[in-house]
């Protein structure tokens, strides 16, 4: 299939099971249409249409033949065959321009005439809306017929039209309506996905609609609540961790702080004070898991405040002109897991940079920097767990902080940075206006 025709293709389940229904309904009543109207309603109409013209040519023959019989022979055409006839001696024809009227019989008259008489006529099919008034010219004058339009037209394809066009469109609406219901189900349990891929709480849903859909509803919840519990289980996994880890890095901070002094003692307390620091990340992390909820959060004041505590920390920052956007998230978490972007990167470089740019369903928040950079080989490597090296994180790591973004339906891309450093991109998706149910 190509792209144009893609375009043109609704991209709706709702709109494409409407397209399923009404190309074959339209084919279906084209056909209709095509039989009757192309076919029998035109053969009748040549019929019709033949035996007046008949009608028409044999009194004229008969005047030509018996001029003194004239009015007698106008009088049988009016009793015998219907036809009002009037003859105006030594009249002259004005020929006038036909209008073409809906249906077949105009056209299959105007050929019946040509056929059967031979001479100059015109026909008036608008001036009287029961008959139809022909002109002939005739040697000697011009004849005036009055011929009744019951006789070569018939009406049935106005009762025909009106029946095939409206049961057409009573049994088209019931099917939308049927569809409406089925893709609403379809729909509630896609924003259900949607909302709980990017951390949200939708609840369970209640399943409804066709067999298939509710096995789906069902088959969501009970994997909503396999998700729940083992996210629980693994956070409160990790606070047990972190919290028993602080037991022995108390006692081994004590104990050095017994011992004589020693050359090894200030490098040894470094690294106890950023063991600590990484226990205290991951705490702050399980109890945010834990209790906060997603909510919508204004995007500028997110980046200020980020920016704000990067230069308390010492951090050379620069922040760019904050667009103008909301997110749905958890607030909290993606603070830390920016700032930990922006804490490795002041630990590396001489000046960090943070900004926001928008695209058209994302923002993306960039933190360069313009230190010595990740070669590209390099860059997948930092966000597995323990990663040491010059691009290792300290806190709550990198790998926690890629968790969190790809939680709320994001990720985050390490690339060069315009400043010569690493540029840090996360992308996380713009929240949807609340409105109206749409369900096409």
């Amino acid at each position: 299939m190509s792209r144009a025709s893609k375009r043109l293709l609704p991209r709706s389940l709702f709109g494409r099971l409407m397209l399923i229904m009404l190309v074959p309904l339209l084919v279906l009543n084209g056909v209709a249409l095509q039989i009757f109207y192309g076919s029998h309603l035109d053969l009748v109409s040549r019929r019709l249409s033949g035996a007046v013209a008949g009608e028409i040519g044999a009194i004229i023959d008969a005047m030509d033949r018996w001029p003194a019989q004239r009015d007698w022979l106008l009088w049988e055409a009016h009793d015998r065959f219907d036809l009002e006839m009037r003859f105006r001696p030594g009249a002259r024809m004005v020929p006038r321009r036909g209008t073409n009227v809906l249906g077949p019989a105009d056209d299959d008259l105007r050929r019946a005439l040509t056929a059967r008489l031979h001479r100059k006529f015109d026909m008036d099919w608008t001036t009287d809306p029961r008959q139809v008034l022909l002109h002939i010219q005739l040697r000697d004058g011009v004849l005036d017929v009055k011929a009744p339009r019951k006789r070569l037209d018939t009406g049935t394809i106005y009762l025909f039209l009106l029946w095939l066009v409206g049961v057409a469109a009573l049994m088209f609406g019931i099917a939308a309506w049927f569809v409406r219901r089925q893709v609403r189900s379809i729909g509630r349990l896609a924003r259900a996905a949607e909302a709980f891929g990017l951390g949200e709480d939708p609840g369970m849903i209640k399943p409804e609609g066709a067999v298939e859909v509710r096995r789906a509803a069902t088959a969501f919840n009970r994997m909503q609540e396999r998700i729940r519990r083992f996210l629980a289980q693994r956070t409160e996994m990790l606070a047990g961790v972190s919290h028993d880890l602080r037991t022995p890095l108390t006692r081994l901070r004590l104990n050095l702080a017994m011992l004589p002094e020693h050359p090894d003692i200030p490098g040894m307390e470094t690294d106890l004070d950023e063991m600590e620091r990484m226990i205290d990340g991951y705490l702050a992390f399980a109890r945010g898991e834990r209790i906060e909820q997603a909510a919508l959060v204004p995007l500028p004041p997110l980046l200020e405040e980020l920016a704000d505590g990067a230069r308390r920390a010492g951090v050379a920052m620069t922040l760019g002109p904050p667009p103008q956007a909301a997110l749905r998230l958890r607030r909290d978490a993606v603070r830390r897991a920016i700032a930990n972007l922006i804490d490795n990167a002041g630990k590396h470089a001489h000046h960090v940079r943070l900004s926001a740019e928008i695209s058209a369903r994302a923002v993306w928040i960039l933190v360069d920097d313009d230190g010595p950079g990740i070669p590209p080989d390099q860059r997948e490597g930092v966000f597995r767990p323990f990663e040491s090296g010059a691009a290792g994180g300290t806190g709550l790591g990198l790998t926690i902080a890629r968790d969190i973004i790809r939680a709320h339906g994001g990720d985050i891309m390490l690339e060069e940075s315009p400043l010569g450093g690493l540029r840090a991109r996360v992308r996380l998706p713009l929240a949807e206006t609340k409105a109206a149910p749409h369900h096409d």
